[in-house]
């Protein structure tokens, strides 16, 4: 890589984390406020607000990483050319081939940024802030790598995970006297939530701790009145958005072997694994946009119709997410489409600057 390149490079990253930054500050600020209602609820206070609202920034910036790309790399590109710096670079032998070559490698940078934001970072952190809130509110759940744990009067209850449809998997219930001595363990294959608050349980086994024996017996399914609010399990489904590609793998497979739907997840999955390309396609769409001529006067308003495509990118998922489901729009479409869309609207508005 030589000067030139680092150069360019070095100007449009450094642009590319101020306004990531920047979005970072307005969704926080938003987000404090949306959180401001749920203050005094349980111990939820001021420390645990801020605990999640820092939790939840690596998933913000995994789906602002585009936006911030293109910004960024739209105001680098405009000062090099308000500056007469990008003439001077093509007319010492830069040639648009070796720019895009350029572009290319500092789209592929943020590209990898934001696979490792989408896959290892944001989905344990949002769920480790989901979980401080969740402790916070309601005071007696805690949730981790084991599942749900819960109390409840004499009862300890863990549940593995649960299903889109509130179907509860892995339940573990032990109970104690009053004097916190275990004199029972049931263990259930999997549980429905009735309308009543109670749980019906399936293929349960249960063991009952005797004098000097241990009972244990064996039912399909009993119900148990247990007084729990299914807003606790909440904390329990996890959104999509916050999955890892291997999760959702993972999840995908576990849910069509119960025969649950499974096109929100499938919808997901192709996000997930086409969304990094969209920080490099961002790149090229930064350079569409980006006057080569500025004694046109028309810098400001290529900017300006820069970032609002960006806007636009960035809700486009949400609604094509939203509207495959509607329709019945395959996944891979509803997944990938924007971003294809996108990267083809670069190459032709790049393929008609060049003509020009």
């Amino acid at each position: 890589m030589n000067l030139v390149s680092r150069y360019i490079i070095r100007q449009m990253a450094v642009m590319a984390v101020y306004a990531l930054l920047a979005f970072l500050a307005l969704y926080s600020f938003f987000e404090i406020i949306d959180e401001a209602g749920n203050l005094g609820r349980g111990n939820y206070g001021g420390w645990e607000m801020a605990q999640y609202v820092l939790l939840q920034m690596p998933a913000r910036a995994y789906e602002l990483m585009p936006l911030g790309v293109l910004i960024g790399g739209l105001i680098a590109l405009s000062q090099l050319a308000s500056g007469s710096e990008l003439t001077v670079m093509k007319a010492s032998g830069l040639s648009t081939k070796r720019l895009l070559l350029i572009l290319s490698q500092f789209g592929l940078i943020f590209a990898v940024a934001t696979a490792v934001l989408g896959e290892w970072v944001a989905p344990s952190l949002s769920q480790r802030a989901e979980n401080i809130k969740a402790s916070a509110v309601h005071g007696k759940i805690s949730a981790g790598a084991s599942g749900l744990w819960l109390k409840e009067q004499n009862n300890i209850i863990n549940v593995r995970e649960m299903l889109p449809d509130h179907t509860l998997l892995g339940i573990k219930i032990w109970r104690h006297d009053d004097c916190h001595e275990l004199v029972e363990a049931a263990e259930a294959e999997r549980a429905v939530l009735n309308a009543d608050g109670s749980w019906l349980l399936k293929n349960v086994r249960r063991s009952v701790l005797g004098a000097d024996k241990i009972d244990i017996s064996e039912t399909v399914e009993e119900s148990w009145p247990v007084s729990l609010k299914s807003s606790l399990l909440d904390v329990l489904l996890v959104d999509p958005e916050q999955m890892s590609v291997a999760e959702l793998t993972t999840y995908i497979t576990h849910l069509e072997n119960n025969h649950q739907q499974t096109q929100t997840y499938e919808i997901a999955w192709w996000r997930k694994l086409v969304y990094p390309v969209a920080a490099w396609v961002m790149a090229l769409v930064a350079f569409a946009f980006t006057p080569q001529n500025t004694r046109h006067g028309n810098m400001g308003l290529k900017l300006f119709g820069g970032i609002c495509l960006g806007l636009a990118f960035h809700f486009a998922g949400r609604l094509f997410g939203f509207t495959s489901q509607l329709y019945g729009i395959p996944p891979f479409l509803a997944g990938a489409l924007p971003t294809i869309i996108f990267a083809l609207l670069a190459v032709y508005l790049i393929r008609r600057q060049e003509k020009r």
